[in-house]
């Protein structure tokens, strides 16, 4: 079956090789130039290459040497236009065709965000960053937009900003001057990449601001290096962040996989409109700002992309139907890590906090329940963002967790996933090949009763159930939790005391990290909600309602919002509202404390979002139409279909 998010014929001839030679224009905002493409035919005289776009402007295109004439189809609400290329005559199964396209985008590109130096950390110039990520390369280049077709590239990028792909850069080197010691925002330079692992469309990415390169250690006898970019002015704040753990836990992946292909991993810190907490882009992770803390209490993040090397950029799912193999192994695997790490408890512990994610996503989609379920039927030009939500990730996890347990543990279980990765890498596969593989590699290299524990799954409820709880329950080490739940308990019970200052004291918290203080809020979230009075204390003495972590500040104010009626709901949606669009007073330095910087992570603007719409309808569509432009277009299209109550929030 063919992908039902592409109009693109890739089935009959699909690229191998994309070569690109690019300038970003500041000016107006659009990125143009060639795309040269390799293209292998796979089916019998195919008298045409069918590629997906949205929104791009064709200025001409030649197969081998011939112009040809083009026909750019209908415009598709969410896949864009179907670019038909006739061939000179029919080509043969086995032929190479050459297509060469020159083009521009244009400012409805959905795959970029082109931001003012206002919006930026240091803001002395401005910023450029893609997400291509489900479908939105179409929007970027002419495209087979499918995770089921996958290539190699190279290109060639002219900009007045130092400038990263989803490549490894061979000039000017990272470890050089700055934009190749030229004056930067005004000289023109050419970066030069190279991606020789072949990648799916969804990978290709471009950022280009006021960039520089911190270099991470790397363990003795690796072939690949490791850094980090940021902004000048967030550079030494995040090489501190992520130089401790990243390649450690990059080593520690290869170990229960294979070695790492692509040569190069570094981190990309963006501005804070980056509408997702990272994004496994090969070569280059883009991270959102958020994860700087000054504790590396969120270093996990990484851990999930470093992962995503081998469970997505690696092994990918086939299309959007099976997303759940990216990010369900992903999680997986990255929890795995936590314990081999650290302690089975840390394992437990990331589980934990998942859950209560799962469990508010498979509550939004009750309206929805086809998006409950791990592996969706998407119709035939049906927005895969739509479903986008915890539950590939969380009940993906779960239900190899589970798998995991029946099989009789680690000790099983773990030989198959580097038997797994070993066998799919560079492939895209559906959710049927890995079931097919599981059974086949027990049969041959269990025993019996492996193939029983299998048959003993039940299979269509955990792929095809849809509901509000896991299809079975899952336990999970709680040790970590036990100090974060007592504490709860102490302001449930105190929700009647007026002399707060007796009960609490702000060093409550001096033995719990901020993973565990994410935990206690969220378990407060389980009681009713508490008095206006004690939610003041609580913002109050333990400082959450000005910390500068937004996982912390975020589930502050849903504790905050919980009781859409009360006194304290109404006086902390105003401070929500500032919160998320950057309105508030700044309370420190660094870019999460400066005035007019957004919270563009879907994490924490769509919960913000829909909490304010609970309490003061008026107050949330007033305070996003202010700031509708400073968000991600992804972000933008998510926090409009976002419903509360069967309605939508936000309305077009």
């Amino acid at each position: 079956m063919a992908d039902p998010t592409s109009q693109s014929n890739y089935l009959l001839i699909a690229t191998r090789h994309l070569s690109l030679e690019w300038t970003l224009d500041f000016l107006t905002r659009t990125v143009r130039g060639t795309a040269v493409y390799e293209l292998e035919v796979k089916g019998n005289d195919v008298a045409e290459v069918i590629l997906d776009t949205a929104d791009l402007v064709i200025d001409s295109i030649h197969v081998d040497e011939d112009s040809v004439a083009f026909t750019l189809g209908a415009k598709h609400t969410v896949m864009g236009s179907a670019l038909h290329i006739p061939f000179p005559c029919p080509a043969t199964k086995g032929a190479s065709v050459k297509l060469t396209i020159e083009y521009e985008t244009t400012t409805d590109c959905t795959a970029l965000q082109w931001l003012d130096k206002e919006q930026t950390q240091g803001g002395k110039f401005p910023f450029l960053f893609s997400q291509c990520q489900p479908i939105y390369a179409r929007s970027l280049v002419p495209i087979q937009d499918t995770p089921s077709v996958k290539f190699t590239y190279n290109a060639r990028v002219t900009a007045a900003l130092p400038t990263l792909m989803s490549a490894i850069l061979i000039s000017p080197p990272s470890t050089g001057p700055p934009h190749d010691g030229r004056k930067i925002g005004q000289d023109q330079v050419t970066y030069v990449f190279q991606q020789p692992v072949p990648i799916p469309s969804y990978l290709l990415a471009v950022a280009s601001g006021n960039l520089r390169y911190r270099p991470l250690p790397v363990p003795k006898g690796k072939d690949w290096t490791s850094g980090v970019w940021a902004e000048e002015e967030l550079v030494d704040a995040a090489e501190w962040e992520f130089k401790e753990d990243t390649t450690k836990f990059l080593e520690a992946e290869e170990k229960i996989t294979m070695p790492y292909r692509f040569g190069v991993y570094d981190l990309l810190v963006l501005p804070p409109s980056f509408p997702y907490g990272g994004m496994e882009n090969a070569c280059v992770t883009f991270v959102t700002p958020t994860l700087l803390t000054g504790d590396r209490t969120l270093v996990d993040v990484v851990v999930h992309e470093i992962t995503h090397s081998w469970f997505g950029n690696g092994v990918t799912h086939a299309d959007a139907c099976h997303f759940w193999l990216n990010e369900g192994w992903t999680t997986y695997v990255e929890r795995l890590l936590q314990q081999i790490l650290q302690t089975p408890a840390h394992r437990g512990f990331s589980f934990l906090i998942g859950s209560k994610m799962l469990y508010d996503d498979l509550k939004l989609y009750e309206s929805r329940p086809s998006y409950q379920r791990l592996q969706i039927a998407f119709e035939y030009g049906e927005n895969p963002d739509d479903a986008y939500s915890s539950v590939p990730y969380e009940k993906g996890a779960n239900f190899l967790l589970h798998v995991e347990r029946t099989l009789g543990g680690l000790d099983v279980f773990l030989p198959y996933v580097k038997n797994y990765v070993q066998t799919f890498m560079g492939k895209s596969i559906t959710t049927q090949q890995w079931k097919d593989h599981l059974y086949a590699y027990y049969r041959e290299h269990g025993t019996g009763d492996n193939v029983e524990a299998l048959d003993s799954l039940d299979w269509d409820a955990w792929l095809y159930g849809e509901g509000l709880t896991l299809p079975v329950p899952v336990e999970y080490d709680v040790t970590l939790a036990l100090q974060s739940n007592l504490l709860a308990e102490r302001w449930d019970k105190a929700r009647t005391a007026t002399d707060l200052h007796e009960l609490f004291k702000a060093s409550d918290l001096q033995e719990l990290n901020a993973n565990q203080i994410v935990v206690f809020l969220e378990r407060l979230q389980s009681y009713p909600a508490l008095p206006k009075l004690h939610i003041s204390f609580l913002g109050s003495t333990y400082s959450f309602a000005t910390t500068p972590n937004a996982e912390i500040r975020l589930r502050f104010y849903q504790v905050a919002l919980l009781d859409p009626q009360s006194d304290a709901a109404r006086q902390y949606a105003v401070d929500a509202a500032a919160w998320v669009v950057g309105e508030e007073t700044p309370k420190g330095s660094g870019g999460e404390g400066r005035k007019g910087v957004i919270k563009g992570r879907m994490k924490f603007c769509r919960p913000i979002f829909r909490a304010l719409h609970t309490v003061d309808a008026e107050l949330a569509r007033g305070t996003y139409r202010r700031h509708k432009l400073a968000f991600h277009p992804i972000a933008r299209n998510l926090i409009e279909k976002v419903r509360t109550g069967g309605a939508f929030i936000i309305k077009h």
